[in-house]
């Protein structure tokens, strides 16, 4: 699948088959997160990959019970590791590390999408009871939550605005 085809095919998958991703798939995900580039090339970030159902559980009650994590195979926790980022000072820690995980995340979703597998960006949940999900130590603070699977059903794609209204030119 070329670069172009996937960034303008993926979707936002919130219902997924029962059918769990294979280990290869599982690896190239991992591979798309680590080959993501990153600030000072400090790899600023660590990711859960929960296939566990009660911990799965638990991320979708902290996601205010948002049951498509339930459904998802696979569950990603992007988390930013702040001990890290504090190389940088306040800048690291509050924008780099950041940065740092939704490039990645972006990396995987792609990916997941050329080999056939739906995703989603969660943002909305609470970050202390995602944390406690995972038993994760004081300087990781997750970042997103990312179902993983084969899709159920793939959305059309949304409604977007105009080149003129998103991106402006400063020649």
């Amino acid at each position: 699948m070329e670069v172009y085809d996937a960034i303008k095919g993926r979707r936002s998958v919130r219902r997924f088959k029962k059918d769990p991703v294979e280990e290869e798939k599982v690896e190239a995900l991992k591979e798309a997160l680590r080959s993501a580039p990153s600030a000072g090339n400090l790899r600023m970030r660590r990711f859960y990959f929960v296939f566990n159902e009660e911990v799965k559980k638990r991320l979708s009650a902290a996601a205010f019970d948002q049951r498509f994590i339930l459904e998802a195979p696979l569950v990603v926790v992007a988390c930013a590791d702040l001990r890290i980022a504090d190389y940088y000072g306040k800048r690291g820690v509050e924008l780099y590390a950041i940065q740092d995980c939704a490039v990645s995340v972006e990396n995987m979703m792609l990916m997941a999408h050329s080999l056939g597998l739906g995703s989603v960006w969660v943002g909305a949940f609470a970050e202390s009871e995602a944390a406690r999900s995972l038993s994760l130590p004081e300087e990781l603070r997750p970042v997103a939550i990312v179902p993983v699977g084969y899709p159920a059903a793939v959305p059309s794609a949304p409604k977007r605005g105009t080149a003129e209204e998103e991106v402006v030119t400063v020649r």
